[in-house]
């Protein structure tokens, strides 16, 4: 429906200015949101934009585009309000007959071929395999993972991936800490439990075979949070013994993009916007990290030819976003990158930040947290949060089974609607995908209802878009809401024939549409609570 009044927008502007906007794409960009239930249904800013480019005043363009726009069995009522704004009232029929359409589409609503034919790699968490997966780091997973739902709804074809480093500094600090030497850096019970599994006194033999263990302890970890990788990338096996470093090297400099200073190499990525050139090869010889990620990005598009790439990193690697985006532009791939960051999480009791792992004392871990809360509770509440805000994973209320918990109150939505299709011996199948009798509903909490349940396929296009996963939460709660509602407003079993079978079928058609949400956050949606 958004989709439907912006078209109906730009065919009035272009009536209306034919001489400065020719084309659609030429008109100044607006916004089409829901709007309050008292003003209408949806609404538009785009009369104030379009007053702002063309030098009149909001009302005067408003009445002329208004007058444009006709009423259809669709479009019931166009009007204006101040300071610019156009709203559309939707005739109730077109919300009675959303219904049976989403019946028919099953869990396949929501569905829709935007990506098709297209391939994108989704790489997240890629936490270096010195210790066991933390919540540090792990937030990144549930939005990686459900960031892949998402696009996979659209009709991309989706690598789920992780990338971690088996080789250089890092893991050779890892083989000194379970050595105990005098370079040992990494400490906790957890370095004990590999000093008994690794026998070698070989600093280097030791870090690897300790990565191996931990990279094991870390898959089953990200399966018990319902991950499932379709690719394990390392940098070791993976690049570096296949020469895949130096053959981006020599890319550069066949492109003139790196050059010799000071006995390293760098990168020239000032000239794509970076603050300072970058060493791609130090003086010593090892790669840097900078390097590593590069040949990787290079595999990505130039091996792999993935059409698109995202990368879903903690808050702390911001510094590190301009050089691979740089990168990336030298590769001729500037449109097809993009970097999510995240925040990080706190677990709170009682106001209080704790640590909660039963190993080191050290950090939390994920699989501690799991224990203590589920797989369901912590995927949402590692959604539940804007992007760029901290999470203050509140671990009472995590536990907490009431309507208080959103994660409950949510799931309970789903049990009530099984329990009254059993009550009402009617088996999914049985509900007819026909619009005979819903014109019976009518109330506020019935069309309120199907205005929430209409809203799922425009919300996965919109997270395509922005990558604003935390809406799926938020929409969720509020479709429970709408159902919680209508449910102690409309009653089913106490209604007549006619309008029983009504609301059963809007309550079908509920199921469906929290299921598939459910289904995008990776979140259960049980039978019964």
């Amino acid at each position: 429906m958004k989709e439907e009044i912006r078209k109906k927008m730009q065919e009035a502007v272009l009536k209306i200015v034919p001489d400065l906007f020719h084309k659609k794409e030429m008109i100044p960009d607006f916004s089409v949101e829901y709007a309050d239930d008292k003003f209408g249904d949806y609404s538009t800013n785009a009369a104030m934009i379009l007053a702002k480019a063309i030098g009149e005043e909001p009302g005067e363009i408003t009445e002329k585009i208004i007058k444009r726009i006709k009423r259809n069995e669709i479009i019931e009522k166009v009007e204006f309000a101040k300071p610019g704004f156009i709203n559309f009232k939707i005739a109730l029929p077109y919300w009675q007959k959303q219904i049976p359409k989403i019946i028919s589409a099953g869990k396949n609503y929501g569905k829709s071929d935007l990506g098709k034919d297209l391939k994108v790699n989704i790489e997240f968490i890629s936490a270096n395999p010195t210790g066991p997966l933390t919540i540090g780091n792990a937030r990144g997973g549930v939005i990686g993972d459900t960031m892949a739902n998402i696009f996979a709804k659209t009709g991309w074809q989706v690598t789920r991936e992780y990338y971690f480093n088996d080789a250089g500094g890092q893991i050779d600090i890892l083989g000194h800490s379970i050595l105990k030497d005098n370079e040992a850096q990494y400490r906790g019970d957890y370095i004990d439990e590999l000093r008994q599994k690794i026998k070698t006194d070989d600093y280097k033999e030791a870090g690897r075979q300790a990565a191996q263990e931990i990279i094991g302890g870390i898959k089953e970890t990200t399966e018990s949070v319902g991950i499932k990788f379709d690719v394990w990338f390392a940098e070791g096996k993976d690049l570096r013994e296949k020469g895949k470093i130096d053959e981006a090297i020599k890319w550069l400099r066949a492109k003139d993009l790196a050059y010799d200073k000071e006995g390293a190499v760098w990168f020239r990525s000032t000239k794509f916007g970076d603050d300072k050139d970058r060493v791609l090869i130090k003086s010593t010889g090892e790669p840097t990290y900078f390097a590593s990620d590069a040949a990787y990005h290079r595999n990505k598009f130039e091996e792999r030819k993935f059409d698109f790439a995202i990368d879903v990193w903690g808050a702390d690697h911001y510094g590190d976003i301009a050089r691979i985006k740089g990168f990336v532009k030298a590769l001729g791939h500037e449109n097809t990158f993009e970097v999510i960051l995240h925040q990080f999480v706190r677990i709170i009791v009682e106001g209080k930040e704790v640590r909660m792992s039963k190993r080191t004392g050290q950090f939390v871990a994920v699989d501690d947290l799991l224990k203590e809360v589920g797989k369901d509770v912590y995927r949402f509440f590692m959604l539940n949060y804007d992007l760029n805000s901290h999470i203050n994973f509140d671990l009472k209320l995590a536990k907490e089974r009431s309507e208080k918990n959103p994660v409950f109150y949510i799931q309970y939505a789903h049990a009530r609607i099984n329990s009254i299709l059993a009550k009402l011996k009617t088996q999914s199948s049985n509900v007819k995908t026909t619009t005979k009798n819903l014109e019976l509903l009518d109330s506020p909490a019935e069309i309120g209802l199907i205005k929430q349940l209409i809203k799922l396929p425009e919300l996965v296009l919109e997270i395509v878009d922005d990558y604003q996963v935390q809406k799926l939460p938020a929409y969720s709660i509020e479709l429970a809401r709408a159902f919680h509602n209508f449910y102690e407003e409309c009653p089913i079993l106490q209604a007549e024939e006619n309008l029983k079978n009504a609301r059963l079928k809007l309550v079908r058609a509920t199921q469906i549409v929290l299921k598939n949400t459910l289904d995008l956050m990776g979140v259960s949606a049980p039978e019964r609570m």
